[in-house]
């Protein structure tokens, strides 16, 4: 009987973790998806406890400080998880000779750029959140040489709180939207997120030469947040759920304590080229999560 590969989820509550649980791994693998209360990501005694206590092969860090208005104001909150956290995970994960894949954000970027931005484009956070996840990047990439960091956008599943949810839950209740029209990104599907962050860990695990650094996953295609919304409406009506008229408006309109990028947009080419994941359009994702989420309703 082989040797069990046990690999390291932090964040198992959140979309991503969820999606990595549910996610169908080989047979030997073991997953080890602690709480908070186990492993805190902004405690560095937390961390190397659960170290001490288990021979890993690998870690995938999902967990984050995700409120980016929060952020605005609970700064040491969001540096203690998005930033301290990575840095005690690399150096633990170098220390133990195992690889680290970091979760990422197109929030590292302005959002000036016009068109997609590739791994190698200049950064520059526009407010604490982002700042904090790319204070994370740099300690992952400096803590553990085998180390990949993956950046990615607009998540949405049936878990836990995102934008896909929200406009069901609105439209319920209303028969119009007014929703952000000169945001532009990639939606993205936590599953896939997960996929892709399985495909990276265990090519990581058996092959010692495997492609490292920072690297983007998202769903192919674009849109806006309210092109994402009417999308949303279209896919919810065939099922019979909620929807709702959308009005496209600027976000000078929709007043937020953090600052959003503009452009959202991130290239996928680098992943497809060294670990072969080919996104698939972000409506296809959607309408998944939309049927999912009415099977549920069905069913309770």
């Amino acid at each position: 009987m082989a040797d069990p590969v046990r690999i390291l989820i932090t964040g198992g509550a959140g979309q991503v973790g969820l999606e990595l649980r549910a996610a169908a791994w080989p047979k030997e693998v073991v997953l080890h998806v602690p709480t908070r209360a186990e492993l805190d990501l902004g405690d560095a005694a937390s961390i190397r406890a659960a170290f001490a206590a288990t021979p890993f092969a690998a870690v995938v860090n999902c967990g984050a400080y995700t409120a980016v208005d929060k952020a605005e104001t609970e700064v040491a909150a969001a540096f203690a998880a998005n930033a301290m956290g990575p840095a005690v995970l690399a150096d633990a994960t170098r220390e133990a000779g195992i690889p680290l894949i970091q979760v990422s954000t197109d929030y590292v970027f302005d959002g000036s750029k016009d068109g997609l931005y590739v791994e190698t484009d200049p950064v520059g956070p526009l407010g604490v959140y982002g700042a904090s996840k790319l204070a994370g990047e740099l300690a992952v990439r400096a803590g553990n040489p085998r180390s990949v960091i993956l950046r990615t956008a607009w998540v949405l599943s049936i878990h836990r709180a995102n934008f896909l949810k929200t406009m069901l839950r609105l439209a319920a209740d209303r028969p119009g939207l007014r929703v952000v029209g000169d945001q532009h990104g990639c939606p993205t599907s936590a599953r896939d997120i997960a996929q892709t962050l399985k495909t990276i860990a265990l090519k990581m695990i058996v092959d010692a030469d495997a492609p490292t650094g920072i690297y983007q996953f998202v769903n192919a295609g674009q849109t806006t947040w309210a092109g994402l919304a009417r999308e949303i409406f279209v896919r919810s009506a065939g099922t019979g759920g909620p929807t709702a008229a959308v009005e496209a408006i600027p976000a000078l309109e929709y007043s937020t304590p953090a600052k959003r990028p503009t452009n959202s947009r991130l290239s996928t080419a680098k992943l497809t080229r060294d670990y072969g994941v080919a996104p698939r359009p972000w409506q296809a994702a959607v309408d998944e999560i939309i049927h999912e989420l009415h099977s549920e309703r069905t069913l309770s």
